[in-house]
């Protein structure tokens, strides 16, 4: 099947498209991928939503900004995609099927007997309509109905791409997202996951909450600031470092409250620090160690990250362009994966990777 995939990262950038041939298990073709910044109207509903989201209490209504941001989303990708189909000589009709991440507002993981939540906003009906084709949405629900922490989902993918680019286990896939999480695959189909900490989201919130722009580009001021180990070994005391994976984060699980008597320079460049030590603690837990990690999504763009990473990890740190794969792109190559996997009822949660108790499927389809 022909898939365009569409991703939409917490760091609220742009709608990520890529288009994949797979039957859901290998991957035939690598179709184009692509990129449309997202506009500032949508990006400042999605705000309002998530804020509301983290005031919403468990058993209230639904806020009323969800609907709207559901629309809203999937116009955006409707829009997004007539033009990249445009630019790279393809129309609706050669699309087999569409997969849409959605755009996450909430998610919280499973907590004292309590089963978690997770908010994924984008009509998938409305796309449908517009597209005239046949849409899977809302990946993550039901995982975390099932009692699965419903993240990290991207693991099945990793498997698939690391067998088509003739990587031999054991290997580690690392994406920076807003949340950082890796895929460690020891060989086999053996694959674990789970969110090794913060990723950019924690920095992007950061140098919003200083007025500093919307994130550290380049990694400008963590370059000239200098970490404060003391702080990095106070939020590594946070509980979810001891918690055995499979687990889960949102990007507002932890609060910048240490930072707060930090220059932003110094506070980005401890944030930082955070980030590759939690990817350390995570890696400390894989057996056989992996022989080298693979770093994917945005995170890698900024050069003091991918430089903590290689100073604290005890193992080769490679890009994934490093073994030829489209680092920006895998998310969205990744939900065309999974799209296809659930139209044909193929599992895309594990044990190992959400803790749902056995394989499972998921996804909702929208038929135009």
């Amino acid at each position: 099947m022909l898939v365009l995939g569409f991703m939409t990262g917490t760091s609220l950038d742009a709608v990520d498209m890529a288009v994949l041939e797979t039957d859901g298990e290998t991957i035939d073709r690598f179709g184009p991928a692509g990129e449309r910044k997202l506009s500032d109207a949508v990006r400042n509903v999605i705000v309002e939503a998530t804020q509301q989201a983290l005031a919403w209490p468990r058993g209230a209504p639904e806020p009323p900004i969800f609907a709207h941001a559901a629309e809203m989303v999937a116009e955006e990708h409707y829009s997004a995609a007539e033009a990249f189909l445009a630019a790279n000589g393809l129309s609706w009709p050669d699309i087999d099927l569409i997969g849409m991440h959605g755009q996450t507002v909430l998610h919280e993981r499973p907590k004292d007997g309590s089963p978690g939540r997770t908010v994924q906003l984008g009509d998938g009906a409305m796309l449908a309509r517009l597209s005239g084709r046949r849409v899977v949405y809302d990946f993550r629900s039901a995982d975390v109905a099932a009692g699965g922490e419903g993240a990290p989902l991207a693991a099945i993918y990793h498997l698939a791409r690391a067998r088509k680019s003739g990587l031999k286990a054991p290997v580690a896939v690392l994406n920076l997202g807003g949340v950082a999480n890796v895929t460690l695959w020891r060989g086999g189909s053996d694959i674990e996951a789970f969110d090794t900490g913060p990723g950019n989201g924690m920095i992007d919130l950061l140098v919003q909450a200083r007025g500093a722009g919307r994130f550290d580009k380049g990694g400008a001021y963590a370059s000239v600031g200098r970490a404060d180990e003391a702080v990095v070994r106070a939020l590594l005391a946070h509980p979810y470092f001891q918690a055995p994976p499979p687990k889960s984060l949102d990007r507002h699980d932890f609060s910048l409250e240490p930072l707060g008597h930090a220059q932003l320079e110094d506070a980005a460049a401890t944030l930082v620090a955070f980030m590759a030590e939690a990817v350390k603690l995570g890696l400390a837990t894989a057996d056989p160690a992996p022989a080298q990690i693979i770093v994917c999504g945005g995170g890698r763009h900024n050069p003091e990250i991918m430089k903590a990473l290689a100073a604290r990890l005890p193992i080769p740190v490679k890009t994934a362009e490093d073994h030829g794969w489209r680092g920006d792109a895998i998310e969205a190559e990744a939900i065309a994966y999974l799209a296809v996997r659930s139209f044909k009822g193929l599992p895309i949660s594990f044990p190992k990777t959400t803790g749902v108790a056995r394989p499972a499927t998921g996804g909702r389809l929208a038929n135009p």
